[in-house]
């Protein structure tokens, strides 16, 4: 079930679009994140090459947040982009207090893919009954090094 999407356009100087979406945090909502990445990135006119790697930095980044994730928990993620760049973020309340594990395959592929990841995790949140953990990766156009 998607709880809600909002697609605002930000007038400023670099002229900045921003396309978001929640939905709960369970691995069916894969599909439909996806779906979003490469829209949102067919939209921002990259490539289709420079669209496979985004969506799969995101599915990479997500999946691991749902795993993680408190039950019956939303994932948020927003996709801002302009002429020159994308910035996707990611974020969930963690059931745990411990950073995603970002030694395996699939993150060495989101670090790969991308100009940097940033993870931050929060202090413990009564109200979400847990760690609210922000995920943040850049795309720019010529590929992650900004060539």
């Amino acid at each position: 079930m998607v709880d809600s999407v909002s697609d605002s356009v930000e007038t400023t100087s670099r002229d900045t679009r921003t396309v978001g979406v929640r939905v709960r945090a369970e691995h069916e909502q894969l599909v439909m994140l996806r779906a979003l990445a490469e829209t949102v990135a067919l939209i921002a006119d990259f490539g289709l090459d420079e669209v496979t790697d985004i969506r799969l930095a995101l599915d990479e980044v997500a999946t691991s947040l749902i795993a993680g994730a408190v039950a019956d928990s939303t994932l948020s993620c927003d996709f801002d982009y302009d002429e020159h760049r994308m910035t996707v973020r990611v974020t969930s309340t963690a059931a745990t207090e411990s950073l995603l594990d970002q030694e395996g395959f699939g993150w060495h592929i989101v670090r790969t893919l991308t100009r940097g990841v940033g993870v931050v995790q929060h202090p413990y949140d009564v109200a979400r009954g847990g760690y609210p953990t922000d995920v943040e990766f850049s795309w720019y156009r010529g590929g992650a090094d900004g060539a």
